[in-house]
């Protein structure tokens, strides 16, 4: 009787473990941002903006430090990274910078005539430098300087309550911005300066999210689930997750997460083909945010900020059964050999990221100039691809700027690891 007793003891435990548990922080979390640690190989620092500032944890969520000194007391509903600096973009108050080793906010609203903050994205430039946008109640808004100055950017913006922006490489060297508005979704190719409605198909109009999984755009919409958009926003289509308010993203490889509003999260492996909802132990009825972190031991997570408070669940528990795990999952970084090789004027490179780490990818010549800059963001856990051409009209950005035959290497860097490759171009 004592041995069937512990078996069923044992089987309880495993199930009742088997979902989502809430961590020490029990106030409304709105939103994440996730950077290295300095305590040591593998660990993260998980930051949350709250309804009143900013908390931070490093150990999985069992305790949270308060992250305020110089933050008005505000929501902050929208942070980002950029190397060592963090921004929090708050409710009537702007942007504020954390810098460095920095102990103290300091606010970063020079030119931004909008303080309502809903939203920040980070992108990389063509000359290896960082474009930094917020999306306020009023408009989007750059700074290319950390945050120094704001020049707002929104000509053809038609609705100017920016819930979310996403960003996407172009396909041409440069990259697509999309923002997620109350008027549906729009598009800029150039940094902002003009914006174009790309609305067909989208029967809501109430963009809260966006998300970016290669070639693929999701929207989330309010009561009419997930449109997916296969071709930059000229076409959309909805998915079978429909008639839910979704609010929040998380991307891991191919993976797809969305909490709603009514406080369910859903998985889609297949590009919202199907989902599986995966949400037992939520008791909040909002999922603000979503987002993925490996920190110290305890494996990759997902975070869920809600208006109760932030909770935590393993992604290995909601993928079980997943065909292709260690697609998936990768367990180390690699860098794969470009196909074709040699290549005109086009070539693929493909790489592995085992956990949410910097990654950058640049192109040298046979003298060990750098000619192009690949990838140059944070990633998180999966396997990627991306593309070069020798036929671009510019250093420094994906294309290699109409390069001669010859010999190249190819780098890929992310914290100790470091690899290179050959590629060889015929023309």
């Amino acid at each position: 009787m004592y041995k069937k007793l512990l078996f069923l003891l044992v089987l309880f435990c495993a199930a009742v473990n088997a979902q989502w548990v809430q961590t020490a922080y029990r106030g409304s979390a709105y939103c994440f941002a996730v950077s290295p640690a300095t305590g040591g190989a593998g660990s993260t620092n998980l930051f949350a903006g709250t309804v009143n500032g900013v908390v931070l944890t490093t150990n999985n969520g069992t305790s949270w430090t308060t992250v305020n000194a110089g933050l008005p007391n505000r929501p902050v509903g929208s942070l980002a990274v950029i190397g060592a600096n963090l921004f929090a973009g708050t409710s009537g108050g702007g942007v504020f910078l954390l810098a460095g080793n920095d102990t103290s906010w300091t606010e970063v609203n020079n030119g931004l005539s909008n303080t309502d903050v809903l939203s920040l994205t980070v992108s990389p430039t063509v000359v290896g430098g960082t474009n930094l946008f917020t999306g306020t109640e009023g408009g989007v808004f750059l700074s290319t300087n950390n945050g120094i100055s704001w020049t707002q950017v929104d000509s053809g913006l038609t609705s100017t309550i920016i819930n979310s922006l996403a960003v996407s490489p172009s396909g041409t060297g440069g990259t697509n911005l999309f923002a997620g508005t109350e008027g549906g979704v729009f598009l800029s190719t150039n940094n902002g300066t003009s914006w174009t409605a790309i609305n067909a198909g989208l029967t809501n109009r109430a963009v809260g999210s966006l998300a970016v999984i290669g070639a693929n755009l999701f929207a989330g919409t309010a009561g009419a689930g997930v449109f997916l958009s296969t071709n930059n926003g000229t076409n959309w289509t909805p998915t079978i997750l429909s008639g839910a308010s979704v609010q929040s993203f998380a991307v891991i490889g191919t993976n797809l997460f969305a909490g709603t509003a009514g406080g369910s999260v859903f998985l889609s492996t297949n590009n919202g083909t199907s989902w599986a909802q995966v949400d037992s132990g939520l008791t909040s009825a909002s999922i603000n945010s979503l987002a993925v972190s490996l920190t110290g031991t305890a494996g990759t997570n997902l975070f869920a900020a809600t208006d109760s408070g932030v909770y935590v669940r393993p992604l290995s528990e909601m993928f079980t059964g997943v065909k292709n795990k260690q697609n998936n999952f990768p367990t180390s970084f690699s860098l794969q050999q470009n196909y074709p090789n040699p290549f005109n004027p086009t070539t693929m490179i493909n790489y592995s990221v085992p956990k949410t780490s910097l990654v950058t990818i640049k192109v040298y010549d046979i003298l060990g100039k750098e000619i192009a800059t690949l990838v140059n963001e944070e990633k998180s856990a999966g396997n990627y691809s991306v593309q070069f051409s020798a036929n671009g009209g510019y250093a420094s950005g994906r294309n290699g700027g109409n390069l001669s035959s010859g010999i190249y290497f190819y780098r890929m860097q992310s914290g100790n690891y470091s690899q290179t490759k050959k590629l060889v171009l015929l023309k």
